[in-house]
């Protein structure tokens, strides 16, 4: 079920003027079956990587999709994971609830701060209690990638020369479809950059207008 939202734009309001909803995509880079193409930089090399796109639910902060990176690992010259999103917003804030990944208030402002269309919430952001409200209004959405499984064998927990126990900061710009990320494990190379551009896809979904 859609939920409600104040102030919105004209393109995400019902036929009723009093009665506001949010969508379940934002535009025509951010939504199911959407590609998109770049690489990721950690050290000396660069690795392929195409990201797809399977579900997206603003409503619920969430998305999922597979994420391909190619000669990671001598055996497997292609490796594809399942990934979920957590977008920021009302529901998750920019601080990582899960102590299982590693991270803490330290590393969460250190890999945010990389990214400069966050650099003007910062001091916002660093409160407990934000809550980023109008996300999907606004041209630059920030999320976490969580990659799980590998696809299509779940059950290999482990492979030599690669791992995805780690997680992704996401800096998501809604205008241009453009993606930046930084990968971050306690035990593998900081800062490692991920960069990814849309893929065109001629559909129909109009891109929206952020002024």
């Amino acid at each position: 079920m859609a939920t409600p939202v104040p102030d919105c734009p004209e393109h995400f309001c019902s036929p009723s003027p009093k009665t506001r909803f949010l969508p379940n995509w934002t535009s025509s880079f951010l939504k199911p079956g959407s590609t998109f193409e770049g690489t990721q930089q950690s050290g000396h090399q660069t690795y392929n990587v195409q990201v797809e796109l399977q579900h997206v639910d603003m409503a619920e902060s969430f998305l999922c999709g597979y994420l391909h990176i190619q000669d990671l690992t001598d055996d497997h010259p292609t490796l594809t994971t399942y990934f979920e999103g957590e977008i920021i917003g009302t529901k998750y804030g920019f601080h990582t609830k899960h102590a299982e990944w590693g991270c803490n208030e330290k590393v969460d402002m250190q890999h945010w701060g990389r990214f400069p269309a966050w650099r003007p919430l910062s001091k916002e952001a660093r409160r407990p209690d934000f809550s980023y409200k109008d996300f999907a209004q606004r041209e630059h959405i920030f999320m976490r990638w969580k990659e799980y499984f590998l696809v299509p064998d779940h059950r290999i927990p482990v492979l030599r020369g690669a791992s995805f126990d780690g997680f992704y900061y996401i800096c998501f710009n809604q205008v241009s479809g453009s993606i930046s990320g930084i990968y971050f494990h306690a035990k593998t190379e900081k800062f490692q950059q991920l960069e990814l551009k849309h893929v065109e896809d001629h559909g129909c979904t109009p891109a929206f207008e952020f002024k």
